[in-house]
C-alpha cells in the first residue's frame, strides 16, 4: 500500500469490508434473516450476492489504483444494506429478541452514517489515477 494520506484508513476499510463479506458465506443463516422478503429470489442468493460484493469492494479499496471507485462503491455498498438493517430491527422489535439485541439492531441504523462517512473519505483521499 502507498505511504499516502489514504493507506491507513483504507487498509482499515478493506479489513472491516472483508470479515463482513466472509462472515455471509460463514454464517448465511444470520444474513438470510436480514433479507427483504420484498427482493425476487431465495435470500441465500441474496446473502451470498452481497457478501461477494463485500469482498470485491474490499479489494478495490485495498488497491492504490481502484482506491476512489472503492470509496465510492463502499460508500454505495452501506446505503444498499440499509433496508436489509431495517428490517433487522423492526424484526428483532416485534419477536421479542432480549433487550441487547434489539438495542444492537437499532444502533446499526445510525452506524450507516459513519461507514458512508468513512468510505467517502478514502475516496476523497486517494488520488486519482
Amino acid at each position: 500500500m502507498h505511504d499516502d494520506e489514504s493507506a491507513r484508513p483504507a487498509a482499515a476499510l478493506a479489513l472491516f469490508l472483508g470479515v463482513a463479506g466472509m462472515a455471509h458465506f460463514l454464517q448465511p443463516r444470520f444474513f438470510d434473516s436480514m433479507i427483504p422478503r420484498e427482493l425476487p429470489g431465495e435470500p441465500r442468493l441474496w446473502t451470498y450476492g452481497s457478501g461477494a460484493a463485500e469482498l470485491g469492494v474490499a479489494a478495490a479499496v485495498a488497491i492504490p489504483r481502484t482506491r476512489r471507485v472503492g470509496g465510492l462503491l463502499a460508500a454505495l455498498l452501506f446505503v444498499a444494506v440499509l433496508p436489509g438493517n431495517i428490517k433487522m430491527a423492526v424484526d428483532y422489535h416485534r419477536s421479542g429478541k432480549p433487550l441487547h439485541l434489539r438495542v444492537g439492531a437499532v444502533l446499526r441504523l445510525p452506524a450507516q452514517l459513519p461507514l458512508i462517512a468513512w468510505a467517502l473519505r478514502v475516496r476523497s483521499k486517494s488520488p486519482a489515477k
